[in-house]
């Protein structure tokens, strides 16, 4: 990798836009490219889902929060995992210790999935999981709660992340090398479409590179490289494209550019729609949607005065519905310095209700549009991602790309030209860098009980003495055979969560058979 030094300037924002800025005008809502919206009605007609991502803990604890985030009027249920769980670890493992509950909450088994949705009808509400390298089992998990309730298979809505691409290019947590992570991926995308035809089975994401210092632009033209990555692999497996475009979404961050923001939105959204016709060319008209979940910027949030919290996220919500978002969730004010409390995750809720109720900007599909300054940068941000993936397949595509670094070394310049103007003041941020006070009293904040981890571990130890211990031998004998072949694993993974085996047996069998990755490149 080269030296990191200041990234090139991208192109800002002018002091004024006019006519002569926007070359053509944008089709109406709901027609092709879709600038303007995925639906000519949008939010007139059924407002956004309001996630409100939580996890915390225990399986139990976190269950209440979730229950308690219902009675508020939340409308989806968002999952946040321990880092354990993340990278294919039981909760009794020796690289969990410490770790255990402490980012997400701890799901070892399936009697922890079950103890999560205790009391929570799963085809009555849509769960969203953010999941990478254990998405397979994780999905297992909750099929098999799923059965036990007796719900079917395609009567369950929601979504898993299982993007691990961007795991390599800018978060970590990754497990296996790239080319059976792949496998993995398209492993459940294939099953879903086949079996669970209302689940979403990846959400590709450009948040986390967000969050890692890139720019609007990069995030759009990495997330949508990804995305392609994505399909030509599900497309050489067999599937059509549209026995599974359809149901391919999209996460993305949103920061306080206000401008920039909305006009991200709509341009990802006209450019996915550009480059599936134009390389697939799919039959159905919903193969073309670029559905996404927003996410107000964790990065952006600081820890001194955090009640300015509340502001940001609420500019930040409101440039997401600008911008057309299916669903939302909003930070609460108090997460630069913890998970958030149940009064802030309750604000935090507010701030997307009073903008659905209150503000009456859903009575007008894309209101924006039209304005030259949004235009003009909707067609820079299309422009110069366009370039940016082109740039992505000269080299082969996106996997190849992270291989040599390009996404990551493209994201740390961007990250040290936003540090540099954060330091020298040519970025303000209020709070940090000017506008400070002398003397803050820090808001309560969430404290996670040190009995839980231990618990936890005694928990999963009760539960792997009460189990078959043949049944569950067996599963994982017939799952590592089929994982030295290039059977979809999905079934084998399912049968594993029946009977009753471990998040970590799962992934240890994996581990021996595909090896771990180093994270060099």
């Amino acid at each position: 990798m080269t030296k990191i030094s200041d990234p090139p300037k991208e192109p800002g924002a002018k002091s004024s836009y006019s006519a002569v800025d926007i070359e053509n005008p944008p089709s109406p809502p709901g027609e092709f490219p879709y600038t303007r919206g995925l639906y000519a009605e949008m939010y007139s007609k059924r407002l956004w889902t309001m996630r409100q991502y939580a996890g915390y803990s225990t399986a139990e604890e976190s269950n209440r929060r979730y229950r308690y985030l219902l009675e508020q009027g939340t409308t989806g249920l968002s999952v946040a995992f321990d880092l354990p769980t993340q990278i294919g670890y039981d909760s009794d493992a020796d690289a969990a210790l410490g770790e255990v509950g402490r980012v997400g909450v701890a799901i070892d088994s399936i009697a922890d999935m079950r103890a999560l949705f205790d009391q929570i009808p799963l085809d009555r509400v849509t769960t969203s999981m953010t999941i990478n390298s254990t998405a397979p089992i994780l999905l297992a998990f909750y099929l098999a709660v799923a059965e036990e309730q007796g719900v079917e298979f395609a009567a369950l809505g929601g979504t898993t992340q299982n993007d691990i691409l961007k795991e390599y290019a800018a978060r970590g947590t990754y497990i296996y090398p790239p080319q059976p992570s792949l496998r993995l991926v398209t492993d459940l995308i294939s099953y879903c479409a086949q079996n669970v035809p209302r689940w979403n089975p990846i959400s590709i994401s450009g948040y986390h590179m967000r969050e890692a210092g890139s720019t609007a632009v990069q995030e759009v033209a990495f997330t949508l490289a990804n995305a392609l990555c994505y399909v030509d692999a599900v497309l050489e497996r067999g599937l059509e494209i549209d026995d599974f475009a359809p149901r391919l979404s999209f996460f993305w961050n949103a920061h306080n550019d206000f401008i920039e923001e909305v006009s991200k939105f709509r341009a990802a959204r006209q450019l996915w729609a550009e480059l599936v016709k134009e390389r697939y060319s799919p039959k159905s008209e919903r193969s073309l949607w670029l559905r996404f979940h927003t996410q107000t910027g964790g990065s952006t949030l600081t820890a001194q005065q955090p009640e300015n919290n509340i502001v940001r996220v609420a500019l930040q919500a409101f440039a997401a519905v600008c911008g057309g978002t299916q669903s939302l969730h909003t930070n609460g004010m108090d997460e630069a310095l913890g998970l958030p409390t149940e009064d802030s995750a309750r604000t935090a809720l507010r701030t997307q209700q009073i903008i659905a109720h209150e503000s009456n900007i859903t009575a007008t599909t894309d209101p924006l549009g039209g304005s030259y300054a949004i235009e003009a940068t909707t067609r820079r941000i299309m422009d110069e991602a366009r370039a940016y993936i082109s740039r992505i397949e000269e080299m082969g595509g996106a996997a190849e790309a992270i291989e040599h670094g390009f996404q990551q070394q493209e994201i740390a310049q961007a990250a040290y030209g936003h540090q540099r103007a954060v330091e020298s003041e040519d970025l303000v941020i209020v709070g940090v860098n000017r506008y400070q006070v002398d003397s803050e009293t820090p808001p309560e904040v969430l404290e996670i009980d040190p009995r839980a981890e231990q618990a936890q571990v005694e928990r999963l130890t009760a539960f792997k003495a009460a189990r078959d211990p043949e049944a569950a031998s067996s599963a994982l004998s017939r799952l590592r055979e089929e994982a030295q072949g290039d059977a979809n694993l999905m079934d084998a993974i399912l049968n594993c969560a029946r009977k009753e085996v471990t998040l970590g047996e799962i992934s240890d069998t994996l581990r021996d058979v595909f090896g771990r990755y180093s994270g060099g490149i």
